[in-house]
């Protein structure tokens, strides 16, 4: 049995250690650096055993030189024939020394920017997140002017980052259900909205075309003026809206289980396919509302008998 040769024995020792950095780099993980570090030592040593097999093996392959030279035909060559072998691997050896050195450079060339694009990604996520604890502390403040900056930096923060826009949607909601019923601006009508809550529900009326549901469960919204508020999709099931100006809003698929919208003035409301299971409906002015589609309503014989309607009233 013939015994390997040191140039295979080399080999095979490169090929395993290739096949343990790739095993490292994808399974062991024990830091961020090493990880990289085993990723271009596998690089490189895939290219020194491509490069050694290309100028070795297939290089004689391709010359129809099926087996290497014998010492004894070693030692039949002409001083000449000699001196041109030697020259001839110089040049292979300097080929292969330059395209290993062009592989590396390229190895950690795409390593470092790869590096820095997740440095960079790291630094927008530490820029959005202190972006975000600011506009929170905004809203804690007791100057309204101030709660309304933090709510438009909050739109403004969902529009760079998707990632954090389901967040931001409910901490809004959860705002609007706190302070539904805070003063309005000094000298106004007492059945507006505070600013800062009109300013909240003008953000997540342009948010939810992007994110869907807008979660409003169990808010007091009784007396408020919501003319055209854009609702759709929205999660209103036991909102208290009794007496509410809900006039031309949109509250299209909303979810109207169980609200209290007694009294309230839904004329030319949009609420076709809304869920209206249990709502109480009692003296609700439905003139030229939109009701096609919608779930749980009353019949229009019914609703004739409890709420004003007229012809103008779509079913």
């Amino acid at each position: 049995m013939q015994r390997p040769r040191a140039q295979e024995l080399v080999a095979t020792a490169l090929a395993l250690g290739v096949l343990a950095a790739v095993w490292g780099a994808m399974v062991w993980r024990p830091s961020d650096t090493v990880r990289w570090l085993l990723a271009g030592g596998a690089v490189v040593g895939a290219a020194v055993l491509a490069l050694w097999g290309l100028l070795g093996p297939v290089a004689r392959w391709l010359s129809g030189e099926h087996a290497e030279l014998t010492p004894a035909e070693r030692r039949s060559l002409t001083a000449a024939e000699r001196v041109e072998a030697v020259n001839q691997s110089r040049s292979a050896l300097m080929q292969s020394v330059t395209g290993l050195v062009v592989i590396v450079g390229v190895a950690f060339t795409a390593a470092g920017l790869i590096y820095t694009a997740r440095t960079l990604d790291i630094s927008r996520q530490a820029q959005v997140t202190d972006r975000y604890t600011k506009a929170i502390e905004q809203l804690g403040s007791g100057r309204p002017e101030v709660r309304m900056g933090g709510i438009y930096a909050l739109e403004r923060l969902m529009a760079d980052s998707s990632r954090d826009r389901p967040t931001i949607i409910e901490v809004l909601a959860a705002y609007i259900r706190s302070h539904a019923q805070d003063r309005p601006p000094a000298g106004s009508d007492r059945t507006r909205l505070a600013v800062d809550v009109e300013s909240a529900l003008t953000v997540l009326g342009r948010a939810q075309l992007h994110l869907g549901t807008v979660d409003l469960r169990d808010a007091d919204l009784h007396g408020k003026n919501l003319s055209g508020v854009k609702l759709s999709i929205a999660k209103l099931s036991g909102a208290n809206l009794t007496g509410a100006d809900v006039t031309h809003a949109d509250l299209a698929h909303a979810d109207l289980t169980g609200a209290k919208l007694s009294g309230a003035d839904l004329r030319g409301a949009y609420l076709s396919g809304a869920k209206l299971f249990g709502a109480d409906l009692t003296h609700t002015d439905l003139r030229g509302a939109d009701l096609r589609a919608s779930m749980g309503a009353p019949t229009p014989k019914q609703l004739r008998m409890v709420a004003r309607t007229d012809a103008s009233t779509r079913f």
